[in-house]
């Protein structure tokens, strides 16, 4: 995807060409160059407000033959103390839809022109390769094609002067597969992704990358004891699968950190059923598993030095003869009795399972991820990310890799008043709703009651995993949200 070269000058013959411009008193260094090139037409823009460096600002100038270079793409980056990583990316990912409407399959950057102190090139060159690989992000539907040939970018050379810009491009570039892979998952349809095929896919990451998996199938679960995912999926002739996948990046010894993704592939509600308006987009439901995929695509690409465990539990939770009721009451994996309250809050039940099954498996640290509940859509909108944990030391580890990669996330509370309310069952240890107060808390905590004493986080992303609207990194639908969290969390934890 990426050419690295060192040096520009105004005779290098390309098509396209981006570059940054800071609001700076004047041009300096390549810009200086180009501008005396141009015969002083990008001053004489700027004054007039023709060419602006605003932040965000997208502007192309043809260059009629005065430089090698055909068409000139400017990005306006604002003052130059504050460019954020955030912004860049943004920024970077505006431009490349810009240039990519032109249907071009190549492009070169002057990497550099963007560099400040407080963002090492490392960073920036991260930035670029993920904003390059996630902002023209396109899920391939299923309309009828026309006979137009499809063009896309295929390349780009980045000329910089700086050799820790490479270790960047290929760490954003691996970022943005695992993300462009979640949305896939996502955006796919409910009858095209079963829970037998979310398996498959989870195989195929895994052999591609040598790591060793297992699948349980329904007999398995059974002769286990898992009651609660066993549970949601009778409603459904879809079979329920717990895929489960090991990457041994540290030493043998060294303790597992699980990623728990919640993968129900379609959410019906069950007899406490959804109503009919938006129900379509249930097949998001899955959109936890798909983080956890998706990071594990990345992770794959990467090789971190850790150990890690990914497991998912997933079904359908639909309605048939033999679908669960209000009232039943069911024995988890863990041997703790649940009465189901609402079926519709089923999510928790296969959560339950998996980290019981996580922890038998060795999983030390637990971070599960899921589109849990409305309720963390009504507290936080759908723009952050909402946590619990059982473990302020460990949630910081957390907290800090979704603040380097600009993802919003916001800690819930763990008082003891919303963990009695799990408990106010006549009849069992645990009930799975408790109504409309702190529900997003309540349902949050109900999945911790599994994870005990292991340090453990929860991502409720109901509000952040799906978007009504696109944005400088990708088009409205699934998001791929929290894969850059997972990734750069095991990258730098010591487990």
């Amino acid at each position: 995807m990426f050419t690295i070269k060192q040096l520009w000058n105004t005779n290098e013959q390309e098509e396209v060409l981006l570059v940054g411009l800071f609001q700076e008193p004047k041009l300096t260094g390549v810009l200086a160059d180009m501008d005396k090139g141009l015969n002083g037409t990008m001053t004489n823009l700027i004054k007039e407000g023709d060419l602006s460096n605003r932040l965000k600002s997208i502007k192309k100038l043809n260059t009629l033959g005065q430089l090698g270079t055909k068409r000139i793409y400017f990005a306006g980056l604002g003052k130059r103390e504050d460019f954020t990583y955030d912004k860049a990316r943004s920024t970077f990912g505006r431009a490349v839809q810009e240039i990519t409407k032109e249907k071009r399959t190549h492009f070169s950057i002057l990497l550099d022109t963007f560099h400040t102190n407080q963002l090492s090139i490392d960073k920036l060159a991260h930035a670029f390769s993920e904003a390059a690989g996630t902002a023209v992000y396109k899920f391939e539907d299923y309309k009828k094609k026309s006979n137009e040939p499809q063009k896309r970018l295929e390349s780009i050379t980045v000329y910089t002067e700086n050799s820790e810009a490479e270790a960047g491009l290929t760490s954003g570039f691996a970022y943005a597969k695992g993300i462009n892979f979640a949305r896939d998952l996502v955006n796919t349809p409910a009858n095209l992704l079963t829970p037998t095929d979310l398996a498959a896919e989870a195989i195929d990451v895994a052999l591609e990358y040598g790591m060793e998996y297992e699948i349980l199938e329904k007999e398995d679960m059974e002769k286990l004891g898992m009651g609660a995912i066993l549970a949601v999926s009778k409603g459904s002739d879809q079979l329920p699968k717990l895929i489960t996948v090991k990457y041994q990046g540290g030493k043998k010894e060294d303790s597992y950190v699980a990623l728990v993704g919640k993968g129900l592939t379609f959410d019906a509600g069950g007899y406490s059923i959804k109503p009919a308006l938006n129900m379509h987009e249930m097949k998001s439901d899955m959109g936890g598993s798909a983080a956890v995929l998706g990071a594990m695509e990345a992770i794959g690409r990467l090789k971190p030095e850790i150990n890690i465990m990914f497991v998912i539990p997933s079904s359908e939770n639909l309605i048939n003869g033999e679908a669960m009721k209000p009232g039943d009451v069911i024995t988890s994996l863990s041997g703790k009795t649940i009465e189901v309250r609402n079926t519709d809050a089923e999510g928790r039940l296969i959560l339950a399972d998996a980290i019981t099954y996580a922890k038998e498996q060795g999983a030390k640290y637990i971070v599960d991820v899921a589109t849990l509940t409305g309720g963390v859509v009504v507290a936080l909108g759908d723009c952050t990310t909402g946590a619990l944990t059982n473990n302020e030391e460990f949630y910081e580890h957390i907290k800090q890799s979704a603040a380097d990669e600009a993802e919003l996330l916001w800690l819930l509370p763990s008082f003891q008043p919303f963990k009695d309310m799990l408990k106010t069952s006549d009849v069992a240890d645990l009930n799975n709703s408790t109504g409309r107060l702190g529900h997003a808390i309540t349902g949050g905590l109900f999945v911790g009651e599994f994870a005990e004493n292991t340090p453990w986080v929860h991502l409720d992303i109901a509000g952040t995993a799906y978007s009504g609207k696109s944005t400088e990194l990708g088009p409205k639908g699934a998001t791929g949200v929290m894969v850059r969290t997972l990734v750069n969390f095991v990258r730098n934890f010591k487990a």
